[in-house]
């Protein structure tokens, strides 16, 4: 009766309710899901796990016993506890078949024989590709030409190229694709994370600016004493409207990739901006701005934000401030058609150059240390487009980039 399932869910500090899994357990047995009719196949009408195609039950599981986004993370992880699995709940293989891509040795070259691999360029790296899907009918592993396998091909997985595709691989390993083929899946950075100190609030808080609006709520000490030491000592109470946060921010974070090394103090400042800015809005993008953007990772291709849009809902009284650590290939700024994921008809150094001009007081904020800023060629590219208005994720950084911000 999936009450291990249940208990599981709860021992990850998901809030589920009784109500809510017996909800699940009467879905299940109405046959909302499953191959056939759903129905519970099980002894005694009991409902058998085996049952029910496990993305079925997924997608429904979720949908009944979480009630706010922000658990999907939490409930993705008791799931894949759980049914030991859930990687397996959407299929991105593509058209490429499995078997080409089969893991069967990881290649492992020495710094000098690396240097001996040329790369291609943009241009060459896509017609090539294009050729390959046309010629290849098997196989191929170890090799330096076809899509495969531990070769030092551009093209496959678990080898080495200085400036490839990677096709089929579970996750980088030395972060020189310039193009990913899978679809991948990112998490959402969690706003509630407790902040190991306060620093982060009180650089943030030098932003705010207030102003007085609204009903006389708020007891004006100062002007109460002037008025009642010139009353002769009557007290004389004066009221001022209570005073609101009139700064509003517009924050565009990078996920996924080589942010996830940075995942926890990215996620320390997106607790503190949250509870400092009243007027906040935020959207996701990945390694660079494109022509959309999204709010929820797990449907960042269903509900797509058009970064045209962006520009045109928000007002020039929005502070933007990106947060990314501009590592990627330079081609994904530069080129069109760099993105990594799919094929963008406009360079992303034109999305950052119409943000800039929309908002005029913007910042860039890097989490990679600024000491190795100068050896990654397209944090210099996203620093001439920022006009150097790129700071490092510190107490100091944002301490200056506040500064910037509030002139």
């Amino acid at each position: 009766m999936l009450i291990d399932f249940f208990y599981t869910l709860r021992s990850a500090k998901l809030p589920v309710s009784v109500k809510e899994f017996l909800m699940l357990l009467e879905a299940l047995q109405a046959g909302v899901v499953g191959p056939n009719s759903g129905k519970a196949d099980g002894p005694d009408g009991e409902i058998s796990e085996g049952a029910y195609k496990i993305d079925d039950f997924y997608y429904l599981s979720r949908t009944v016993l979480v009630k706010d986004e922000k658990h999907y993370d939490k409930f993705d992880r008791a799931f894949a506890s759980y049914f030991k699995g859930v990687e397996m709940i959407a299929d991105f293989t593509r058209d490429i078949p499995l078997e080409w891509l089969r893991k069967n040795l990881e290649l492992e070259l020495s710094p000098e024989d690396k240097a001996k691999i040329e790369k291609m360029g943009w241009d060459e790296l896509m017609e090539t590709l294009k050729k390959r899907f046309e010629e290849q009918k098997e196989r191929h592993e170890g090799g330096s030409k076809w899509i495969g396998t531990g070769g030092t091909s551009p093209f496959g997985a678990n080898g080495f190229n200085p400036q490839g595709i990677r096709i089929g691989q579970e996750k980088s390993r030395n972060r020189s694709a310039v193009k990913v083929w899978d679809q991948r899946a990112y998490k959402d950075y969690d706003d509630t994370q407790e902040l190991g100190t306060r620093n982060i609030k009180v650089a943030l808080r030098r932003l705010r600016k207030f102003a007085r609006q609204g009903n006389q709520e708020e007891l004006d000490l100062d002007d109460t004493i002037r008025s009642t030491a010139a009353n002769a000592g009557w007290l004389d109470i004066k009221m001022v409207p209570e005073r609101h946060n009139n700064v509003k921010v517009l924050l565009l974070m990078d996920v996924g990739g080589t942010m996830d090394d940075h995942i926890h103090r990215v996620e320390e400042m997106f607790s503190a901006v949250k509870a400092e800015f009243k007027h906040l809005e935020f959207y996701y993008f990945h390694n660079c701005v494109y022509d959309f953007m999204w709010k929820n990772n797990r449907r960042r291709f269903a509900e797509k934000f058009p970064t045209w849009d962006i520009i045109r809902k928000y007002n020039k009284d929005y502070k933007l401030i990106f947060v990314g650590d501009a590592t990627m290939s330079p081609y994904e700024i530069l080129q069109a058609g760099g993105s990594v994921e799919y094929n963008n008809e406009e360079a992303g150094a034109e999305w950052l150059q119409r943000l800039t001009s929309a908002f005029p007081k913007f910042a860039w904020i890097n989490p990679e240390p600024q000491g190795i800023w100068q050896y990654r060629q397209s944090i210099g590219v996203v620093q001439q487009l920022m006009g150097q208005r790129m700071y490092p994720l510190t107490l100091k950084g944002l301490e200056e980039a506040i500064r910037l911000l509030s002139k």
